[in-house]
C-alpha cells in the first residue's frame, strides 16, 4: 500500500492499513484485513477521522471472535462512535468524517465493509470488477436510472458523498453477509477517489495485472499525479498466491507496509484520548 499527498493538497488526509499473516502462516490459518480511508473536515480533522477509522477498525476486528460480517459491523460501529465523540469534543472540527473501505480475508473468501466513495476491486483473468458501490449522489442517480455513467463522470456534484463515518449516529455500512470466493492469481485493489477519480478502470486493471503489487502501487499513483493529482492518492494491490509460492515482490523496496495508526502531527494526544474512550475491547492493541 502506498499513499501520496498529491500535487495540490498540503495535508494527506488518507489512511491505509493492512494486517496479514506473519511468517509461514497463510490466510487459511489467520484472518487478514485490508483498509483505505479518506478523511474530510476542518482544522485538519480529516487526518484525525481517517486515522481513527484505520486504528479502531483494526483493533476491534482482531480483538473479537465471530463471523467476519459481525466483526466488520462491530468494527465500523466502534469507529463511527469514536469519530463522533472526537467531533463533539472538538467543535472546531466541523464536517469531521471519513470514508472507509475494508476487506476481511478468511480462508478462501473475502468480505467487504464499506462507507463512502473509496473503492475495492477484484482483478481476475484481466477483468476488473468493482466490489464496492460508491455512496455518492451521482452514483445513486446512475443506479436509479436518473443519470448516465458519462453524465456522472463529468457532473459538478460528483464529490457529494451520501455517507461517511463520524457524520451521524445511524451510518449504515454496506457489509457483505456472504463471502466472495477468491483463488490464486486473483488480485485485490483498494483505493481512494484520488486514484479512481483520475485513472480509468482500464488503466488500473492493466497496471495491476502487469506489475508486481508494490510496483503497481507506485505506477498507479504516478498516473494520478500525471493526471493532475488534485487530491490525496492512496492505493493497495494484493495478489493471492498458492500455498508455498513466494510472492513476486516479497523483497521489493517499493512495497511498504503502512502502520495501521500514524497520528497527524500535533493531534497525537487528541486521537489517543478518543481511542481511550472506546469500549475496553476496542482499546486493545
Amino acid at each position: 500500500m502506498l499513499s501520496d499527498v498529491g500535487r495540490v493538497r498540503t495535508l494527506n488526509e488518507d489512511a491505509v492499513a493492512f494486517v496479514m499473516p506473519a511468517g509461514d502462516a497463510t490466510t487459511d490459518d489467520k484472518d487478514s484485513l485490508l483498509l483505505v480511508a479518506d478523511g474530510m473536515g476542518g482544522h485538519a480533522a480529516g487526518e484525525v477521522a481517517s486515522a481513527l477509522a484505520s486504528e479502531v477498525v483494526r483493533r476491534v476486528f482482531f480483538s473479537l471472535t465471530g463471523e467476519a460480517p459481525d466483526l466488520l459491523r462491530n468494527a465500523f460501529d466502534a469507529a463511527n462512535e469514536a469519530i463522533l465523540d472526537y467531533g463533539q469534543q472538538h467543535p472546531e472540527s466541523a464536517g469531521l468524517g471519513t470514508t472507509c473501505t475494508a476487506l476481511a480475508v478468511r480462508g478462501g473468501r473475502v468480505w467487504l465493509a464499506h462507507v463512502g466513495d473509496s473503492r475495492a476491486y477484484l482483478l481476475r483473468d484481466g477483468a476488473l470488477t468493482q466490489l464496492s458501490q460508491d455512496q455518492t449522489l451521482v452514483a445513486k442517480m446512475v443506479r436509479d436510472g436518473d443519470m448516465t455513467a458519462e453524465e456522472a463522470r463529468i457532473s459538478i456534484h460528483s464529490n457529494i458523498i451520501l455517507q461517511a463515518l463520524g457524520t451521524k449516529p445511524d451510518v449504515e455500512p454496506e457489509i457483505w453477509t456472504e463471502g466472495l470466493a477468491i483463488a490464486p492469481g486473483d488480485a485485490i485493489i483498494l483505493c481512494t477517489d484520488g486514484l479512481h477519480g483520475l485513472v480509468s478502470d482500464e488503466v488500473i486493471a492493466e497496471i495491476a495485472g502487469r506489475l508486481a503489487p508494490g510496483d503497481a502501487c507506485a505506477a498507479l499513483i504516478q498516473k494520478a499525479l500525471d493526471a493532475g493529482g488534485h487530491d490525496n492518492v492512496s492505493v493497495g494491490v494484493f495478489r493471492l498466491s498458492s500455498t508455498g509460492e513466494t510472492p513476486r515482490d516479497r523483497t521489493s523496496t517499493e512495497t511498504r507496509q503502512i502502520k495501521a495508526f500514524d497520528a497527524p502531527t500535533g493531534d497525537t494526544d487528541d486521537v489517543s484520548r478518543a481511542t481511550r474512550r472506546l469500549p475496553a475491547f476496542a482499546r486493545q492493541p
